[in-house]
Order: C-alpha cells, then structure tokens, then sequence
C-alpha cells in the first residue's frame, strides 16, 4: 500500500476537490449548454460571416462541447493485463468498484504486449470507456431474457427473492443456443471493440478510448485488519432491503467480539432500523475480529452494491484500523469456475469530543 487513508486525508485537507459545477447542477448547466450551442448554430445559418465565426460559431462549438463532456461524463476504467481483464468504477472518490475477469474465465485469452527499447515488458494498457454503453453493448442479446425474468419477478415476488437471475427452462442457456463475446484491442488510441454473436448473428461495436483518468485505488491495508467476516451474499442482501424503506441516509456497521457480533443499523426520516447477526456457522461462516469496529457509510454506496449481493454466492466483510470497509463477492459462474467483485468504502470522518461520550459524525461526503 502506497499510502494510508489517514495520509490521504491529510493532504486533501488543505485543497479539497470541489468540481466548478455543483453535481445537482451538472445536468442543468449542461442542458443550458447545448441548447445555447444550438441556438447559437442557427443564427450562424443564418448569418455567416468572418465577424458571426467568431461571434457566434466559437462559442456555439463551446456550448455543445461542453454541454456534452457533462452530460456524458460516465466511463469505467479498463486495464489489460497477462492475468486477465481488471474494470474498476469509482463514485466521488469514497467508493470503488472492481471486476475482474480471469483469463480462465475465456475459451480463448490472447495478449500481445510490445517489448520496449531496454527489453523489458511496458506498462499495460491503461483507457476509459463510457460506461453505459458498455452496458448496452452487453445486453443487446440478453434484453429479452433480462425482461423475461423483471416480468416474472412483479408477477411472483416470492420467485424473485430467490435468486431471479438463474437460468429459466425457456432461456437462452437451457435451450442451448449458443452466444460468444469477443474484446478486441489492438493499439494505445484504437476503440475497444466488443463483438456479439447468437444463432448466427453477429453485431460489432467500437467505443471510444480515452485517456486514463482513474486515480489510486481506495487505501485498504490487508495486512490490519480489524475483522473479517465471510457470509451468504442472499443474507446480507436481504438485509439490505429490510432497511430501504426506512429511508436511511446512513449505514452503521459494527462488529463486536460479544452478542450482537454483526449489527447493521441505520435512521431514517421514516424511522430507524436495526439487523443482528447471531455468531453461527449456518449464518456467518467464518467470524475473525480482533476488537470492536463500528463505522458509518453513505447508505446510497452501499446499495449500489446490492446488484453484486443479488447474483453472488457469498461475500467477505473486511474492515481494516484506517474505518475502510471492503466488501469482496464470489460470483459461481458456469464450468465451476468462480469470479470476484470488490467494492471499497470511505466511511464518514469522526471527530472524538471528550466532554460527550458519542462520536459527531461530519458530512465527509454527501
């Protein structure tokens, strides 16, 4: 670990980040962008001249420049490597996202790193992509079933709470047909280009690249950990969704070495809820702390997680000295082969008063 949380506190202290444009305002600001771009690109029909070029076309370019840097601003982080292929989102700089996919997850895994002049292997391929329409490159032949199963899960809510996303007997994978993905990058600066074949029809999409903007990963020391807790990811799911509807702004998460060992707590303008864990090998698989931990979260991260939660098989609770909490899923995909998830939480900076026995949580972030 390159630096520790505390360090990185420390030194944002004096410069913290504030974006020129709020985030609640982005998408205004950016929706007055484009159409001022707009407006400004008729008068320039217009009227064209040298003197409206610089009048009206530069900054109508601008606007719709800018307009649409803001309002598509979304992208995940890709690095290729020998071992396979690392995507990693982050969410204002206090939650990360890491999926890796192994190369023994593919049929076929191929990499070709050129040599630099000294001899050794260069830096692997480092680029962004606009995340979202990774996402619906991914889904063009999956839609169907996707739908499929949302509408069987309003229908039997009692089907939903078991996890929804197994194969049904009329999918795609009972029936056989089959479906390959390829992901192609060739060169620094060449769109990563992602393939999609089913039942002999094959669609091709390049996205953009774009320079790597990802900063350092969320500090998370392996090595001092406070607890670890290995559980059933349907539990800690289920748990999750027993405590929406209070409508709570944060996430309590304290483990003790006494009853309750494991309690997720929150408050919310509806009320408070609170879910204990009993120490049991039917429940938490492994249990290990060293002493008490107890930390708060934006209760908004942690629910981005609750799609991994829904499609994994178990999940690892890690919490190290520095209040990082880390939440790693097993993903059981076919030909027993196994996938891993991890999502890194920043949790709400504490101050000690000592004439008050409780802690007064600030707003680190919102």
């Amino acid at each position: 670990m390159d630096s520790s949380l505390y360090q990185v506190w420390q030194s944002a202290t004096g410069s913290p980040f504030v974006p020129v444009i709020a985030k609640e305002s982005q998408f205004t600001v950016a929706f007055a962008l484009l159409s001022l771009g707009l407006a400004f690109t008729g008068i320039f029909a217009l009227n064209r001249s040298l003197v409206s070029v610089v009048a009206l076309g530069v900054p109508a370019s601008l606007a719709i420049a800018f307009g649409t840097v803001y309002m598509f601003c979304a992208r995940v982080h890709v690095q290729i490597t020998e071992d396979g292929i690392r995507f990693a989102a982050d969410n204002s700089r206090v939650m990360q996202g890491v999926a890796f996919l192994d190369k023994t997850l593919f049929s076929a895994y191929t990499v070709n790193f050129p040599l630099s002049e000294d001899g050794e292997t260069p830096e692997y391929p480092n680029f962004q992509i606009p995340l979202s329409t990774f996402l619906e490159i991914l889904q063009i032949f999956g839609s169907v079933d996707m739908a499929a199963r949302a509408q069987k899960a309003d229908q039997d809510p009692y089907r939903s709470n078991f996890r929804n996303y197994r194969p049904s007997a009329f999918s795609n994978q009972t029936l056989g047909i089959p479906g390959t993905c390829t992901m192609l990058y060739a060169a620094e600066g060449d769109p990563f280009k992602v393939t999609l074949e089913e039942s002999g029809i094959k669609t091709t999409s390049a996205l953009s690249t774009y320079l790597p903007e990802m900063p350092e990963d969320i500090p998370f020391d392996r090595n001092d950990l406070t607890f670890k807790i290995i559980m059933s990811s349907r539990t800690l799911f289920d748990c999750i969704a027993e405590i929406i509807p209070a409508g709570p702004v944060k996430l309590t998460i304290t483990a003790t070495k006494t009853s309750p060992f494991l309690t997720l707590s929150c408050a919310g303008d509806i009320g408070s809820s609170s879910v204990d864990f009993a120490r049991g090998k039917d429940l938490l698989e492994t249990f290990t702390i060293n002493e008490r931990w107890s930390q708060a979260y934006k209760f908004d991260f942690i629910r981005h997680a609750s799609e991994a939660m829904r499609i994994a098989s178990k999940v690892s609770l890690r919490g190290d000295s520095q209040g990082v909490l880390s939440l790693q899923f097993m993903v059981d995909v076919e030909g027993g082969k196994r996938s891993f998830l991890d999502f890194r939480f920043v949790p709400f900076a504490s101050h000690d008063d000592g004439d008050e026995e409780d802690d007064v949580e600030s707003e680190a972030y919102d």
